[in-house]
């Protein structure tokens, strides 16, 4: 194959190239012919997980506990902040840059003439990687919705759905039960299928039960309790006690955890995985982006909250970290995504919004960000003590608000992925 790039990073800019010429049509069948030309199979359990919210912190537990009982896990994840080597790793460790190489010269190497776009060319590639690697289990995040998201061409033994809200309504819909029937897609006949809303739409167990697949759903099937010190699972015939909370922090990690030990007691004949392993994989998960509080003063928070659902969510877990003065957003958005739903649902905990640009044609202009702000600002108490400041970049936004803040006060980072992968950017460059 002349001319293929020989390093990760012209790889990486030759698909993007690629990817801007290719008419997004979605659809399976162009992903499903490439896997069988690749004959890709995975010969072990493998876990998707699908969701509007909360899919990286059910993987990311998942893999933690299946890590701590000895198990060569795969991970598949998605998207990265600095390093595209994130999106894939093996027992713990990110896939080096001559293994992604060599997977995507694999995926060429049998590609022909079937265009594939940056996503679709990158999980095969990532697929393969994980499928050749002698793993014992592998867990896969889908990108969007479920149904039409190229890793669906696998076979799940079991599939999450963590949370149905609006999101991606171009290619989901604009309901909740639109985009719980797309999602309910990675289920399969035969197999469990588990979801973890505590509102599961109509048509996700519609589309389950017609389907027959084993539907697990929160409250019915599996549940959870706990007090201020520890909290307790209950499945259909499993029970774990005395088990500290996730290392992850956020209101909603109770049901994510919960999930992911559904999953596990569904494949524990498969995967047995002890008391221990559970409390200690919780307890040492790590997650970049999702409600993350660097250590330091001012306080920063990372996250990745960019739709109201998730907006809400960080708010609330804002409102839980006892008081600050002065609470300082960098705030970076796609202007298809609810930016109304979201500063509402932020508004009530940020007193001075930073507002910046993002490197995609999809980001919404800071000048219409702060207009939306400023508006939502008017209807609140002392709105003369708040502000909303724009910036070309989250680098500029974060050394304003780091520049502004007292040792007390707090700066919260978040909206696309793009803020705070900026953001990360910027806090690593300056530290060497």
């Amino acid at each position: 194959m002349p001319n293929l790039p020989t390093n990760l990073p012209d790889w990486l800019a030759m698909l993007e190239a690629r990817h801007a010429e290719i008419e997004i049509n979605l659809g399976l069948d162009r992903v499903r012919a490439v896997k069988d030309r690749l004959e890709l199979r995975f010969d072990c359990p493998v876990i998707m997980v699908a969701g509007t919210n909360g899919k990286g912190s059910t993987c990311s537990m998942l893999e933690s506990i299946l890590l701590r009982a000895g198990y060569k896990v795969g991970l598949y994840i998605k998207p990265h902040f600095l390093d595209f080597n994130e999106r894939a790793r093996l027992v713990g460790e990110l896939a080096s840059d001559a293994a992604l190489v060599a997977s995507f010269n694999a995926v060429e190497a049998v590609r022909g003439d079937i265009q594939l776009t940056y996503f679709e060319f990158t999980t095969l590639a990532i697929m393969q990687l994980l499928a050749g690697a002698g793993l014992d289990v592998v867990i896969l995040e889908v990108g969007l919705g479920g149904r039409l998201d190229a890793v669906n061409v696998v076979d799940a033994d079991v599939a999450i759905v963590t949370s149905i809200d609006i999101d991606h309504t171009d290619y989901l819909g604009s309901t909740r039960e639109a985009i719980g029937f797309e999602k309910a897609g990675i289920f399969r006949a035969g197999k469990v299928a588990i979801c973890s809303d505590p509102v599961p739409p109509a048509a996700l167990i519609a589309h389950a039960e017609a389907i027959g697949a084993d539907l697990w759903l929160l409250g019915r099937d599996f549940n959870y309790s706990g007090d201020k010190q520890q909290w307790n699972y209950g499945g259909r015939g499993q029970r774990r006690n005395s088990l500290a909370y996730p290392s992850l922090r956020g209101a909603n990690q109770l049901l994510n955890a919960s999930a992911a030990l559904a999953a596990l007691e569904a494949l524990k004949l498969e995967l047995p995985v002890g008391a221990q392993e559970v409390r200690t994989g919780l307890v040492t998960v790590e997650l970049p982006g999702r409600f993350q509080v660097l250590p330091g003063r001012p306080s920063v928070i990372l996250d990745v909250a960019h739709n109201p659902h998730a907006a809400a969510a960080l708010g609330q877990n804002l409102g839980n970290m006892g008081f600050h003065p002065y609470t300082y957003a960098v705030f970076g958005a796609m202007r298809d995504k609810d930016i109304d739903g979201v500063i509402q649902a932020m508004g009530e905990h940020v007193d001075h919004w930073c507002l910046c640009g993002l490197p995609s044609a999809r980001a919404a202009d800071p000048a219409e960000l702060a207009a939306k702000v400023r508006q939502a600002q008017a209807g609140q108490s002392d709105p003369e003590q708040r502000s909303a400041i724009i910036f070309p970049d989250p680098a500029q936004a974060f050394a304003n608000a780091i520049s502004r803040a007292a040792e007390n006060d707090r700066i919260v980072v978040f909206g696309s992925f793009l803020t705070v992968a900026g953001v990360m950017a910027a806090r690593k460059s300056s530290l060497h």
